[in-house]
């Protein structure tokens, strides 16, 4: 599949059909966050998307680049930041936080998978930094 072919939405949608075969197959919740990011760039590389894990970005403040550094989960096509979570309880600092990963790449569309939910289709939330929704 031609990643430059596709736009956000249906990146999308490729992702969160991929989270819920990851999910069901791993039989619901209660494994490492590291566990389900491995099975979802698996699930998301045999459809032929590209996928980067674990991207650091570079900060930068007043013109300087800052010591840290953030870390995005997955970057999905160029185009979808992907956001893991394996926690019993949503938090939407999440999304704020994902929110934040947009802005400092430019990119437009993120998806925050909690793969610690009973029914992981409820708790995938999507973040949008200028794209209609």
């Amino acid at each position: 599949m031609n990643d430059q072919s596709l736009d956000e939405n249906v990146l999308s949608r490729h992702i969160i059909e991929c989270a819920i075969e990851v999910h069901r197959r791993l039989r619901g919740p209660g494994l490492p966050v590291g566990v389900y990011m491995e099975a979802l760039v698996e699930a998301l590389m045999r459809r032929g998307l590209d996928v980067r894990r674990q991207v650091g970005l570079p900060i930068r403040y007043k013109g300087i680049r800052l010591a840290s550094w953030l870390c995005v989960d997955l970057i999905v096509g160029n185009l979808v930041i992907v956001e893991c979570k394996a926690t019993s309880k949503y938090n939407p600092v999440f999304e704020g936080q994902t929110l934040s990963l947009l802005r400092q790449t430019g990119l437009r569309l993120g998806l925050v998978v909690n793969f610690g939910e009973c029914d992981v289709k409820d708790a995938i939330h999507r973040v949008v930094n200028g794209l209609q929704a």
